[in-house]
C-alpha cells in the first residue's frame, strides 16, 4: 500500500484529491496539511511515502516545506504547480521534489504518477514537464565549474545527463544513442552514485548548475 499525504491550502481540492487517492487500488491518505508547517509535521508523524505538495501555501511555502522534508525524510515529494508559477519549479528541484503536475492534471494521470514517484522515480518525462524546464532554465542560478563537480563522470556518462536534463526518458536516451535500455540504465545508476543525487530531478539541477547544459540546450 502507497501511503500518501496532500498538502495544499485549498480545502476542496484537499477532499478531492483524498478522495481519488483512496478509491484507487494500492493507495490510501495518511492526512491533509493547510500549509507547509503542518505539511512537514504530518510528514514526520505518519512518514508517507509521497506528498502532493502544493508550491504557495500560508506561513510557509511547499519550496521550503519541501527542502525540509527532503533533507529530513526518506518521504518524496509530488509538487503540484500551475504555468503562472514556473518560476518556481528551480527552487523546488533544488530543494528536492522529484516531479511536477498541474493542478487540473487528469485524475488517472495523477494517480499514475503517484505510483512513478513512490517507486523511486521521477516524473520529468513527460511533455507538460519539459516545458517547466524550458521555463525555469531561462533563469538559472550561477552554474559551478564542470571540471570540479563533474570529476569522475565519463564522456558518455555526461551525454547520459545531458539528455536526461532535456528530460528523455530512458528508452528515449537509448534511442538517441544507439545503445541497449540495460546500458542507459546503468549510466544513470552510476551517475546518481557519482554525484550522490537522490533521482533524475536531481540530476537535471547538476546538470544545469555545472553549465554541461544550458537553458538554449547547447
Amino acid at each position: 500500500m502507497i501511503r500518501v499525504a496532500v498538502a495544499d491550502d485549498q480545502a476542496l481540492l484537499r477532499g478531492s484529491f483524498r478522495m481519488l487517492i483512496d478509491t484507487a487500488d494500492g493507495l490510501e491518505t495518511v492526512g491533509e496539511a493547510g500549509n507547509g508547517i503542518e505539511a512537514i509535521d504530518l510528514v514526520r508523524r505518519e512518514q508517507p511515502d509521497v506528498v502532493l505538495m502544493d508550491v504557495r501555501m500560508p506561513e510557509m511555502d511547499g519550496i521550503e516545506a519541501t527542502r525540509q522534508i527532503c533533507a529530513s525524510t526518506d518521504t518524496r515529494v509530488l509538487m503540484l504547480t500551475t504555468f503562472d508559477l514556473d518560476s518556481y519549479v528551480y527552487g523546488a528541484l533544488r530543494a528536492g521534489a522529484s516531479g511536477f503536475l498541474l493542478k487540473d492534471t487528469p485524475p488517472a494521470d495523477l494517480l499514475t504518477a503517484i505510483r512513478i514517484i513512490a517507486a523511486g522515480e521521477s516524473l520529468l518525462a513527460p511533455t507538460v514537464t519539459r516545458r517547466l524546464i524550458a521555463e525555469f532554465t531561462n533563469r538559472p542560478e550561477p552554474a559551478t565549474s564542470p571540471a570540479r563537480e563533474l570529476d569522475g563522470v565519463t564522456d558518455r556518462e555526461r551525454e547520459v545527463l545531458a539528455l536526461i536534463a532535456r528530460g528523455l526518458s530512458n528508452t528515449e536516451i537509448a534511442e538517441h544513442l544507439h545503445v541497449g535500455l540495460a546500458t542507459v540504465k546503468t549510466h544513470v545508476s552510476r551517475l546518481l552514485s557519482k554525484l550522490q543525487a537522490r533521482d533524475r530531478a536531481q540530476l537535471v539541477i547538476v546538470a544545469y548548475e555545472t553549465a554541461l547544459i544550458t537553458p538554449s540546450g547547447r
